[in-house]
């Protein structure tokens, strides 16, 4: 009885404490959620024709409704796609193409790209749908060593250049390990795919769209947080933006940062940030395309300005920055004023309860940047 009465006086006392008030923020029914960015949307495009308002999950929709209707032979597949997917980005298609086209497959992603592979040899356009990102692995062998290596084992008389595979990817807010993860990395070791992560609506449907029509299988992570969070003017009729090429989103002198999805949102709040405080000057990259990746534009800002700062959620072990960090040491010695900067995710399984802290998040961002200022 004395344990338990002095545990209930300590929960007591806890409870009454002052506790940390964590930021959230609001979206348009009133509902709360913490948010480690804000989304920055691009201008509204001019040179596509008529725009409408649309959010990430709704320009896929519009990307993936464009290419059916282009091509006959385009299918799309995938756990409960038929009725919209758990995101609701194929919602409508099969009412509007019919069972044939829009249809649901077992729980089995290995099934999915086998038979994704099968499609697009025939010369069909297969848009495979993994439901997360976190269960691509079962798919992986299928991936790296059928889809990847089929022109090459086959000396170009067959190939499955046909075939995109779609994920939604990234951290959420509430995802922890099963649903968080951001595997590109494990995809850019593998010549013959190309893997692709929009920063918003607009981006995401240009690239969707060139991903399918592109000669080689394609990886299209979507950041799922954005799904319903970013918001653009985004073109109704098809467009296509090049693939491999990274976009300078804000040219600057002092410090190159370098990302893709939503740490490009972070990154530009960083940016801000950097000038208000500090009075440097930050280049902006969104790199968009991991495989094959556009190194002469991050050589080119870095040979400028002397310092490079990479971010990505996936642990730094290994992660793409790495990669990035290499190329850029190897090329732009020289020019460097201060060693490479790489803010990512801990070499942990994604947490649940702990995101905020595990999230690489523009404090930790402009911290480093501060480092390499006053190197």
């Amino acid at each position: 009885m004395a344990l338990a009465g002095l545990a209930l006086r300590g929960a007591a006392a806890a409870a009454s404490r002052p506790r940390p008030r964590l930021r959230f923020a609001t979206g348009p029914l009133g509902r709360r959620h913490a948010a480690h960015f804000t989304f920055q949307p691009d201008p509204e495009p001019t040179q596509y024709g008529q725009t409408q308002k649309m959010n990430l999950f709704q320009s896929i929709t519009s990307a993936l409704d464009n290419a059916l209707s282009k091509d006959p032979t385009a299918v799309i597949f995938g756990e409960d796609v038929s009725f919209g997917g758990v995101f609701r980005c194929t919602l409508g298609l099969r009412d509007k193409y019919g069972k044939d086209r829009v249809f649901n497959t077992p729980l089995c992603e290995q099934g999915i790209v086998g038979f994704g592979i099968g499609v697009a040899v025939t010369g069909a356009t297969a848009i495979a749908e993994i439901q997360f990102a976190d269960y691509i692995y079962p798919a992986f062998d299928q991936i790296v060593n059928e889809a990847a290596k089929y022109r090459y084992r086959s000396g170009n008389l067959f190939d499955c250049g046909s075939l995109t595979i779609r994920a939604p990817w990234g951290c959420v807010g509430h995802g922890a390990l099963y649903h968080s993860q951001s595997p590109e990395a494990f995809f850019a070791h593998c010549p013959g795919l190309k893997v692709v992560v929009p920063r918003g609506p607009v981006e995401a449907k240009g690239l969707l769209l060139s991903c399918i029509e592109d000669k080689n299988p394609c990886i299209f992570f979507e950041p799922k947080i954005l799904y319903r969070a970013a918001v653009e003017q985004v073109p109704v009729e098809p467009y296509y933006i090049p693939l491999s090429q990274a976009e300078v989103l804000q040219n600057g002198s002092d410090v190159t940062l370098v990302a893709w999805g939503t740490q490009v949102h972070v990154i530009k709040e960083v940016a801000v940030m950097a000038q208000e405080k500090l009075g440097v000057s930050c280049e902006v990259i969104d790199l968009k395309t991991i495989l094959p990746w556009d190194a002469e534009t991050i050589c080119k800002s870095v040979a400028k300005t002397g310092r490079l700062l990479i971010s990505h959620e996936a642990p730094i072990t290994g992660g793409f920055a790495s990669e990035i960090s290499s190329t850029v040491q190897e090329e732009c010695f020289l020019n460097l004023e201060a060693p490479i900067s790489r803010v990512c995710g801990y070499d942990t399984p994604f947490p649940h309860i702990f995101e905020p802290f595990y999230i690489p998040d523009k404090w930790k961002c402009y911290d480093a940047l501060r480092k390499m200022i006053n190197y």
